[in-house]
Order: structure tokens, then sequence, then C-alpha cells
């Protein structure tokens, strides 16, 4: 079997962190078992979030209307993307799973990650209008996200004040990991480890270094396929599915509820 190769898209500013130690802990179990591991660490590479011309070298096509999109398309097409985004491009191209270790800051990455998720997965690169969601152009590649929380697993509930995290993860989980065609794990959540006594954050590594031994293995979450969908009704549910699931209680998925409840857990938990 050839060596599994691992990419850890790493955002905190403190090596002594909870989010630190579960990024070491993630090199160290997937390094034992023959991956190898590298780490993009944003904040010691003082990886610029920002997406501008800068990310391109030499003329841009159309300076008094750019379109970053199209713009940085054509520039990864003629390999005239800056150095920084090349090299990425390089490491996430190699990596069989992708892991985003991050602290959640307002509901979401940190603006450093979300600056890696904008300047790297360029059009073209990861994803184009033929080649996304179950179509996507990293189908053969899995991604998941680990991160802490500020806030009680309570508070992200379906009663919470937070509101339910299923609903909080469909953004970054369907609208940009699905979205690029990643197999998309399981997210591992830590809750509030800056609320619980250091015994309890143990654990909760432990657990993580568990999950980690078999990671490799896990079955991925499932979204609704892009051929279910119908292109001449603006990609909407083919009626053909939307009348099968009439009858359901639960709608398909957090996004293409269809007006249902949501489906319980289904961003979290596979096989839901």
């Amino acid at each position: 079997m050839a060596m599994k190769k691992a990419l850890i898209v790493y955002a905190h500013q403190s090596a002594g962190s909870f989010t630190a130690a579960a990024k070491d802990a993630a090199v160290e179990v997937l390094t034992a078992q023959g991956c190898q591991v590298e780490v993009s660490d944003l904040y010691a590479m003082k990886f610029n979030p920002s997406a501008t011309a800068d990310d391109i070298t030499g003329e841009v096509k159309d300076a008094e209307h750019f379109h970053y999109g199209e713009e940085t398309m054509l520039a990864w097409k003629e390999g005239r993307l800056s150095a920084d985004l090349t090299e990425e491009q390089r490491k996430l191209s190699a990596a069989d799973v992708v892991i985003f270790q991050f602290p959640m800051y307002w509901f979401t990455v940190p603006a450093i990650m979300k600056g890696w998720i904008d300047r790297v997965l360029t059009m073209g690169f990861a994803y184009t209008s033929e080649q996304r969601y179950s179509q996507g152009i990293f189908k053969e590649k899995t991604a998941m996200l680990s991160f802490t929380t500020g806030s009680s697993e309570s508070m992200f509930s379906s009663n919470g004040i937070n509101g339910d995290i299923n609903i909080t993860l469909w953004p970054l989980q369907n609208g940009i990991l699905h979205y690029c065609g990643f197999q998309v794990l399981a997210p591992q959540i830590f809750w509030a480890p800056h609320h619980i006594s250091s015994e309890a954050r143990s654990t909760m590594l432990e657990a993580w270094r568990t999950r980690l031994q078999g990671l490799l293995g896990e079955m991925p979450l499932s979204f609704t396929p892009s051929d279910s969908f119908d292109c001449e009704r603006g990609f909407q549910l083919k009626e053909v599915i939307e009348e099968k699931h009439k009858s359901e209680d639960f709608g398909l998925t957090v996004g293409t509820h269809l007006g249902k409840r949501i489906p319980p857990n289904s961003q979290i938990k596979s096989g839901v």
C-alpha cells in the first residue's frame, strides 16, 4: 500500500495552546501509522489572508475590472500564481487527507484560515462549474474540521442559545469542503476546553488520539449527489427525488431540507 500523505492546515498563535496540542497529537499518531505529514502553520508562516492582484505574477488580463476568480484561474493555468500559493497548492495536491485545525472564531474559521481557503482553493485548481460537489476535483481526497469552541456543547444544541451546530457547520463542510469534492469526515469538536479541568482536557486529547488511529478508514458524512439536481431547473432538486421524499419526516440535508425538519446530527456523524 502506498504511503498516505496528510496535510494539517493549522491556525493558532500559541504553541502552548490546546489547539497546538491537538495538532501535535495528529502529527504524532498519523506519522506513527506510516503517514507522511506536512503542517501549514499559518501564523508562523505569516500567511497573508488577503486575496488581491498580488497573488498573480506578471500582467493581469483586465486590471480595470479585476475579477479575482478568473484572473487566478488563468494564472494557475499559466503557472503565474505567487510562490506562497503555488507551495500550498503543492501540499494540497499531494495530500490524501486534510485536517483543518483551529479555534472557532465567530462561528467559523479564523480570518487567516479563511484567507488560506480564499487564496489557495482557486478556480480551476480546486473547482470548476462542471467539477464541484460530488463530481468535485478533490473527490479522491478526505478532509475534516478539528476545532475548539468557546461555548459548551449544550449551547450549540437545537434548543441552545447558539443554535444547532449542524447548521453552523453547513457552510464550511458543504459550501467549501464538499463543494471542492472532498469526502468530508465528521468533525472533531473539542467543546470549551478553556472552561474544563486539565484532566478533562487530557481525556479529550486521548479520545482524539484514539480516533486518529482509525481515521483513514472512517466513512464520510452524507451529502445529496450532484446528479440529484436538475440544471434545467436552476439546479433545484429533481422532481422525481422531491416526490420520493414527500412522505419523509426529515429533509435531505441541513441545506436541502424541503421545508421539513433537518436530519439530526447529519453534519457531525457519518451514516445519518
